[in-house]
């Protein structure tokens, strides 16, 4: 390139790049001297931020395991490193104590932190602008009066450059759209209701939305289903694998008690969203109804729902399958791992002995979900009350896994057998262990 055509070219290229840096630049706001008195808040207010803050989870990314609920220090594991919850309690030098009401919707509705520097979009941000103006003061209150916990936050692992936070301006210029919640009139008021709660505040999409190279949500393929910290987040629309499709009451059990007999437990990244949160007395089963009639409404359930009765009975004629088959290995391994816990034998499942032949794990497209119940287990405050699945990662091999979960795809479904299923486990094991 000669000097005549590269003279330009570097001009142009500087004047993009500080004009993206003007357009990047945010202003700090000014701390308080001093957390708001408590006193300042409203009764009204501080219980409706409370509720908000159960239906939105925010103590499952702020909170480390063992620590104090709100004080931060969850790792979120993302493709380009792990971004940690901070302390959003009232402490004035590790958390949001000094700021002030207009630095927090700022953080709400733009993504932008009181100093003035990008928030990483690990914090949805990209639902919250949507959140109607009287809840972002409610969280602020309830915020604003629980007890203030000094707590260090581990560092992000994000590597340069992407740990420059002014070029969070360019992820948010390709898939970040301030906004607030519209909607539907063709819908009722519940539906509305339940989208609200979904969209803005919960950010269902978050986990079950599929999202490309950049981190962002792909909004044509809504709720299609994604891979979220090594388990598969399903789809929520008429694509979900469920043998029986999730009816509104269905949805409303499981929300709300986080086990469904029809479908089984809760577990995995789904566990947070409704252990001390969904299932708390706070959250009226009012807005938890709401987001069972929205979800119900984009599965289509009621179109599928006649053939619940037939599935279920084919399903519970397969649950004794593996007992008295001491000719087969496979029927005796999974008869000595896990009949005892999941056989039926009654006309229905029971909420704590869930049905395997109707549980999504076995009717995945991968067998990610199945192989990962069985290395972690299932834990006393997953699923139903009372129920426990050990973790067989250190007593069961690769090609035992491999062995359970081709035996149970094969006598549980009708579907083709997944493929390099020791390879798969193995995997599996090796990011566990990575995690640990």
């Amino acid at each position: 390139m000669s000097r005549r055509i590269a003279i330009p070219v570097v001009a142009i290229a500087l004047i993009g790049l500080v004009g993206f840096c003007i357009l990047a630049w945010r202003p700090a706001i000014a701390p308080l001297e001093r957390p708001p008195n408590p006193s300042s808040f409203s009764a009204e207010a501080i219980a409706k931020g409370e509720i908000l803050i159960a239906e939105g989870h925010c103590v499952s990314c702020h909170i480390r395991p063992g620590g104090q609920p709100l004080a931060g220090g969850y790792g979120v594991n993302t493709p380009f490193g792990v971004i940690y919850g901070t302390n959003i309690t009232p402490d004035t030098q590790t958390g949001i104590g000094r700021w002030s009401l207009a630095a927090f919707t700022r953080s709400m509705r733009e993504g932008v932190s009181r100093d003035g520097h990008h928030l990483y979009a690990a914090f949805p941000y990209t639902a919250f602008t949507e959140l109607s103006d009287g809840a972002i003061p409610a969280l602020y209150a309830y915020l604003m009066t629980r007890p203030s916990v000094s707590a260090t936050i581990p560092p992000n692992t994000v590597p340069f450059p992407l740990n420059i936070r002014l070029l969070e301006e360019g992820w948010k210029i390709l898939f970040f759209r301030k906004k607030t919640f519209q909607p539907d009139p063709a819908k009722s008021a519940e539906w509305n209701r339940g989208a609200y709660l979904s969209e803005a505040l919960s950010d269902c999409g978050g986990c079950h939305t599929p999202r490309n190279a950049l981190g962002g949500e792909k909004l044509r393929l809504a709720y299609a289903g994604a891979v979220v910290d090594r388990w598969i987040a399903p789809p929520l629309t008429e694509a979900n694998p469920s043998p029986i499709p999730w009816t509104e009451n269905q949805l409303f059990t499981y929300l709300r008690t986080g086990v469904d007999p029809l479908h089984g437990p809760v577990a995995a990244t789904m566990t947070p969203v409704i252990r001390d949160a969904l299932d708390q007395p706070t959250v009226p089963d009012s807005d938890v109804r709401a987001i069972a009639v929205y979800f119900s409404d984009i599965n289509h359930a009621a179109a599928h729902g006649s053939d619940a009765e037939a599935v279920t009975k084919r399903a519970m004629e397969t649950s004794a399958l593996g007992s008295g088959q001491e000719y087969d290995p496979d029927a005796k391994l999974y008869a000595g791992a896990g009949m005892s816990c999941h056989y039926n034998s009654g006309t229905t499942p029971l909420a704590a002995r869930p049905e395997l032949a109707l549980n999504s794990s076995l009717t995945l497209n991968e067998p990610t979900n199945f192989i990962q119940a069985v290395l972690q287990g299932i834990g006393a405050k997953d699923g139903a009350p009372g129920l426990v699945m050990p973790a067989y990662a250190s007593s069961l091999t690769d090609a035992d896994v491999a062995r359970l979960a081709a035996y149970l795809r094969r006598t549980r479904t009708t579907l083709p057998p997944w493929t390099d299923l020791e390879k798969k486990v193995a995997s599996a094991r090796r990011e566990l262990v990575a995690s640990r």
